[in-house]
């Protein structure tokens, strides 16, 4: 399983970034390796809210519907997507930092699936970069959005 950790602080207020990140369709505006996002139904985000997200994965579009399996705002999302040969869930933690602003932490896992799960290893490679590129889309953005400069990016194991 390919694994990919991440945190960032924004200027925003946890309140503030936990919804734009919530709305799973915001994947597109700062995930460079995102071609499109849109979410599938209707306003509030619930648990059992859907998107189609297409990631580029090594030059061609994979669609994937991630569905919100877990909510709790402003601090937690969980979002799933699940094919026949790969299954993603991602984590978005968000807390309110001392003074202003908030820290988000980002943590992804991939896994493929049937004949394809014995290249696991090779795509923890792969997806480390791909991490990497989202991760600084994510903190420059946030930092545009809700004001300021990213000045903090931290990526764990």
């Amino acid at each position: 399983m390919a694994h990919y950790a991440a945190t960032v602080t924004s200027p925003g207020s946890a309140a503030e970034v936990f919804e734009y990140l919530a709305d799973f369709s915001s994947t597109a505006e700062w995930d460079p390796g995102v071609s499109e996002a849109r979410r599938l139904d209707a306003d509030p985000l619930h648990a059992g809210a859907r998107f189609h997200v297409v990631p580029d994965f090594l030059g061609r579009p994979v669609p994937l519907e991630y569905r919100t399996v877990e909510i709790d705002p402003p601090r937690r999302v969980v979002l799933r997507a699940e094919t026949r040969t790969v299954a993603s869930e991602d984590t978005i933690t968000v807390r309110t930092l001392r003074g202003s602003g908030s820290q988000v932490t980002y943590d992804a896992r991939l896994r493929l699936r049937g004949a394809l799960r014995f290249a696991d290893p090779a795509l923890a490679v792969l997806f480390r970069r791909i991490g990497d590129r989202a991760k600084a889309g994510l903190a420059a953005t946030l930092a545009h959005r809700f004001g300021g400069a990213p000045d903090s990016v931290r990526r764990s194991a």
